[in-house]
């Protein structure tokens, strides 16, 4: 029998060894040698942390060595990104009722903006001011697409945040938009206004490279389902933006995405170029996505206002696979109202997305979120979101670096006054929770298996080789490491999600909204059991780059997520600050 690595790990369900460990273990310790041995059993054993008697290890033998075609027929479909696993993780937990009624949108009322002599002036207005300048039609969508195609040119070479701009695209639309609007057909509040996508997802007629090298001319003919819901609200899309590769990071193909307060350092990711177009005023709104702090992370270092919806709120269909139990796709905008306005013409099923449910998103800006029950992850935000370091027995505490000090004491400052908004000037009561003792860690391998399975013919062919990281912080190192992550280990990890998933249910019993520190354990958390996050700036350090705060919601709890943050934002006005960028 020829051995190769494909027809190798084939052998290894024939045993069984699909419930105790990946098989790629025994080919990492197989690689070329003809036949799998019982010491090879023993090295893979040692890393699923199991172990066998010689008299199992024997009968394993001729199964191990009996399976190639099966494994292989599988790999020889070279699965596409796009085809999901016959699972789904639903977060949602028996009995728990999904409202499903929509009620008429309540936008804040908004005095009339100014409409300035030079209209690149206005770049920083939010989706709510320009909505009511293209509604009465003092400002045209032409115009204001002209404007922010023009801001995207000059400052993409400073910034690197666009891989491809739908310029073509975006001037039919904008042309379109204003005929509807004189003709009185007007679709609402992002009516004319021009908009920027991660680029992970599919626009027909246009390149869709996920930030990845080797696939800078992919092509996806078919429009993603946010892409055709924006477009359906009478949306522009003028560009398509940068996400490190594969979603990782803010390094992609073309170079790395620049944070506005500072061009010097990366915008963070992978919603880079969402995050840094924002900032810069270079669209009124864009759309990012998130699986484990790729909304959270550039919103915070960028300074905009990102929200990350509940998991099965939002089609990914036409988006590129990451984890699909994990992956979530949200608004990046400038205020927390612009996040609700977006979120409204995006969320619900699309016939495709299995995962999504048919929850209702019924804003309202006019919200007494007084009467919501507020709770605050206190011992995070006393150890600012880490626990506090302890020394290793027998030897003393390394004294802290003074960047790192300052830092700390930068964000505990912000985060005190944080808390003191919301307590003493919105006069909320702030009940402390704590989230549930759980290893979520512990739980990290669910996410590493589903990208490794999301892009196994991507490292079967090679093709991880093309891309810029190769460092064993990248994902090539983490496709293959993952490789070796046991069966068993990914479904106990699932085991575990569900005792969290219903920790969680019962804290937010006790809340509606939780205020929380942006880096603290509840992002792992969070995106584990699907709650939903906005995260908002909430101060700015000595060297003029942001810091951020986050509110966590109940589930499909959005409504009340935003209202909060709302208030929050609508005291502290942190989020009108805008960097100083030269063209």
């Amino acid at each position: 029998m020829r051995h190769d690595r494909r027809s190798f790990l084939a052998t290894c369900t024939r045993f069984g060894l699909t419930t105790t460990l990946f098989p790629g273990v025994l080919w990492a310790i197989a690689a070329s040698k003809p036949a799998v041995t019982k010491e090879m059993i023993t090295e893979a054993a040692t890393l699923a942390d199991i172990s066998f008697t010689d008299a199992e290890k024997e009968m394993m033998l001729d199964d191990l060595d009996s399976r190639v075609e099966q494994y292989r027929t599988i790999h020889d479909l070279h699965l596409p990104n796009s085809v999901p696993p016959a699972m789904e993780f639903n977060p949602v937990l028996p009995g728990t009722k999904v409202a499903t009624a929509k009620l008429p949108m309540r936008m804040s009322r908004i005095g009339a903006p100014k409409v300035p002599k030079n209209l690149d002036d206005a770049a920083f207005y939010t989706v709510r001011q320009w909505s009511e300048l293209v509604r009465t039609r003092r400002v045209s969508s032409v115009a204001l697409t002209d404007m922010y195609l023009e801001r995207l040119k000059r400052y993409d070479p400073q910034l690197k945040f666009v891989i491809t701009l739908t310029e073509d695209r975006a001037r039919a639309q904008a042309k379109e938009a204003d005929c509807e609007i004189a003709a009185g057909k007007y679709r609402g509040p992002l009516h004319g206004l021009p908009w920027g996508a991660k680029d992970l997802l599919a626009v027909k007629g246009y390149p869709t490279t996920w930030g990845a090298g080797g696939m800078e001319k992919q092509v996806i003919e078919e429009d993603a389902t946010v892409v055709n819901r924006l477009d359906q609200a009478g949306a522009v899309l003028v560009a398509k933006l940068t996400l490190g590769a594969l979603a990782m990071g803010d390094e992609w193909f073309g170079g790395m995405t620049r944070n506005p307060w500072k061009p010097s350092e990366g915008s963070s990711g992978s919603s880079a170029g969402s995050a840094s177009a924002t900032a810069a005023g270079c669209v009124a709104f864009a759309i990012g996505s998130e699986t484990l702090g790729s909304i959270a992370s550039p919103s915070t270092r960028c300074g905009v206002t990102g929200l990350r919806p509940t998991f099965g709120r939002v089609p990914r269909t036409g988006a590129m696979a990451l984890s699909w139990s994990m992956d979530k796709i949200g608004p990046l905008c400038r205020s927390v109202e612009d996040c609700a306005l977006v979120l409204a013409a995006i969320n619900g099923p699309d016939g495709h997305d299995r995962t999504v449910h048919n929850a209702a998103f019924n804003w309202n800006a006019a919200l007494d979120v007084r009467k919501l029950r507020i709770g605050v992850l206190k011992s995070d935000f006393d150890h600012n979101g880490q626990p506090p370091k302890q020394p290793e027995q027998g030897k003393p505490q390394e004294p802290e670096k003074a960047e790192d000090k300052a830092r700390r004491e930068d964000w505990a400052r912000f985060d005190q006054a944080a808390l003191d908004v919301l307590a003493n000037k919105l006069r909320l009561k702030l009940i402390p929770v704590e989230l549930p003792k759980i290893p979520w860690r512990g739980m990290s391998p669910i996410l590493e298996a589903e990208a490794a399975a999301a892009f196994d013919d991507f490292l079967r062919s090679g093709r991880d080789k093309l891309l810029t990281g190769q460092t064993k912080d990248d994902w090539p190192n983490s496709f293959r490491a993952s490789h070796l992550i046991p069966a068993v280990e990914y479904i106990n990890g699932n085991r575990a999600r569900w005792m969290a998933m219903q920790q969680m249910a019962e804290l937010f019993k006790k809340v509606d909204v939780i205020v929380a520190p942006t880096f603290s354990q509840q992002l792992l958390a969070t995106n584990l059991t699907g709650h939903p996050a906005i995260i908002l700036p909430h101060g700015f350090r000595a060297d003029g780059t942001p810091t951020s705060i986050t509110f966590l919601g109940d589930l499909f709890g959005e409504a009340k997520l935003c209202a909060v943050a709302k208030a929050f934002q609508d005291a502290t006005e942190w989020h009108l600050r805008r960097p100083g960028l030269k063209a």
